[in-house]
């Protein structure tokens, strides 16, 4: 029986995330019978690993909703995907920059003949 703790070990999430998107209106609570549990079906499963899927592409839950409203919509969905492109060539380019600076502040430790001074350390306290 496909019970909410059987797909979330399935899936590898736990339980209140499968909840929380419940709550989040990602997913429909499937209906509890008069005795027993609830049942979630393969395509609520598939749902769910849509969901997982898009998170790990770096889409927000707001965007993922878009997302599964906008199955019919492929231009609109290509726009949302061009926007999260930019998103992260941006976070690159910063991630980037901020290598460049550590590992120049790195060069200036290996470079420090004085150990009792740090560079890296005053760098930081400088601020």
């Amino acid at each position: 029986m496909r019970t909410i703790g059987f797909v979330a070990k399935e899936l590898g999430i736990s339980v209140e995330t499968i909840k929380f998107y419940e709550r989040k209106g990602l997913i429909k609570q499937p209906s509890k019978p008069e005795r027993g549990y609830r049942v979630y079906d393969a395509a609520l499963t598939s749902r769910i690993k849509f969901i997982l899927k898009a998170k790990t592409l770096g889409f927000t839950l707001n965007e993922i909703s878009s997302l599964l409203s906008l199955s019919n919509d492929c231009k609109e969905v290509e726009r949302m995907g061009l926007q999260k492109l930019e998103v992260i060539r941006q976070k690159i380019d910063d991630l980037k920059k901020l290598e460049a600076v550590i590992k120049d502040l790195t060069v200036t430790c290996q470079n420090n003949k004085d150990d009792t001074f740090c560079p890296i350390i005053e760098s930081l306290s400088r601020y």
